[in-house]
């Protein structure tokens, strides 16, 4: 069984590779079960609020089977210490032999801006060089890289509700060649991008549909609960949306609610990431068509991570 650190999982995911990877198992497929979620008890101390467990199956039968776990506990701030933390296991799906430990952060935050990406590559314009990052946190320090692995982006416009952290994304994004600036207002990021990537934690909506340039993509990522929005009502009127899975019709109150209001309909979805790679639905139609993607995580990305972590580091194929 090999253990893989964050430094190691980071190197084995380079975003050519891994979106491509994910493009090939949602294609293909594989076995996803619903998440489960664990309430795991403090043990009664004063700020001790517990945590709770999300345990994510998936495998390929006859190939490998992995599992995510992660730990969300409140009360780390207090402590100093990180409210999340991730595992991730790996096995082979016939023997049950364990083939790896491999950090599950990493995981998680890389498939996730690889998956915008991928979606990208079949929403966004052709020719989209303007980016707007909505978001500052670890997921956002990703998305550029993550983009211009699918699209000639060469100019990037960051807001956050910190201006120091907004700051210092520009600074990384420049020393390594991007032309990126902090915009006052999201307003002013989002009013000549091409790509809209929000990566927020916002519970109110802080992008509005009337700011959106005509033929915009906007990929929402932040919205994972149904209290949590990014995007206002507007947003989707008029826009050809798509989800990563229909798990996201019942999670996410960023569409929950503007279906709850009649904005749209749930059938109106265009598609997922599976019917987009296998064929069965199309991307952008024209360059004048806004388009909407919103992700809400699955396990069938972590595993195509973490086979594209095993096989880069092992040197083999899996079994």
């Amino acid at each position: 069984m090999r253990f893989i650190d964050a430094e190691a999982t980071r190197a084995a995911l380079p975003f050519p590779a891994l979106i491509e990877a994910l493009r090939a198992l949602f294609a293909s497929g594989c076995e996803v079960p619903p998440r489960q979620v664990l309430e795991v008890a403090g043990a009664g101390g004063e700020g001790d609020t517990g945590m709770i467990s999300l345990v994510m199956p998936a495998w390929l039968a006859g190939r490998c089977y992995g599992v995510k776990v992660v730990n969300i506990a409140p009360g780390n701030a207090a402590l100093g210490l990180p409210g999340l933390h991730s595992s991730y296991l790996l096995y082979d799906a016939t023997t049950g032999v364990p083939l790896a430990a491999i950090d599950g952060d990493e995981i998680t935050a890389r498939r996730t801006a690889a998956v915008s990406a991928l979606a990208a590559s079949w929403l966004a314009p052709i020719d989209a060089r303007q980016l707007a990052l909505i978001g500052a946190g670890r997921i956002a320090r990703l998305l550029a890289d993550a983009h211009r692995a699918v699209r000639p982006i060469d100019r990037v416009s960051v807001w956050a509700r910190s201006p120091a952290a907004a700051a210092t994304l520009v600074g990384e994004l420049a020393g390594r060649g991007i032309d990126a600036r902090s915009a006052e207002s999201v307003e002013a990021a989002v009013a000549d991008a091409d790509i809209v990537s929000c990566a927020t934690l916002a519970r109110e909506p802080i992008v509005r549909g009337e700011w959106l340039r005509r033929g915009a993509h906007l990929d929402l990522i932040g919205s994972f609960t149904a209290a949590m929005r990014e995007a206002d009502d507007a947003c989707f009127v008029d826009a050809a949306i798509y989800v990563d899975t229909r798990e996201a019709l019942v999670k996410s109150g960023e569409l929950l609610g503007p279906i709850a209001r009649g904005v749209f309909a749930a059938g109106d979805i265009r598609g997922t990431l599976e019917d987009l790679a296998r064929g069965r639905v199309g991307g952008r139609r024209s360059s004048e068509e806004r388009t909407v993607f919103k992700s809400v995580g699955s396990a069938l990305s972590d595993l195509a991570a973490a086979m594209l972590v095993h096989r880069s580091v092992a040197g083999a194929s899996m079994p």
